[in-house]
């Protein structure tokens, strides 16, 4: 099965001075899940590159499991910093799109 994760490029909502991004945990727990049942992941964003996370996502009190184990993951890591550029991918090649990331991708 291949999944396409779809993370946000924009680190504030709108022109509002309001940071957005998307949260470790919620990218982590299904990345994760599907990971583990054997799935193929691609990462990909709106203008690629680096996702911007919410920096209380990286709070202690913040640290699930799953967020943990990404900490861990430097292969996963990797992908989030060079996530591809969503116009580059064609969605007809995945089985599941799953977006993550507040605001962000909208």
């Amino acid at each position: 099965m291949k999944i396409l994760i779809v993370l946000p490029s924009h680190s504030e909502l709108g022109y509002t001075g309001i940071k957005t991004g998307f949260s470790v945990e919620e990218f982590a727990a299904p990345h994760y899940v599907t990971l583990d049942a054997g799935a193929d992941i691609t990462i990909a964003s709106l203008i690629c590159g680096q996702a911007p996370v919410v920096y209380k996502s990286e709070e202690s009190d913040a640290q699930t499991t799953a967020a943990q184990r990404f900490y861990k993951d430097n292969e996963a890591i990797d992908k989030m910093a060079h996530t591809l550029k969503l116009s580059d991918v064609e969605a007809a090649n995945y089985d599941a799109l799953f977006y993550t990331g507040r605001h962000g991708p909208l």
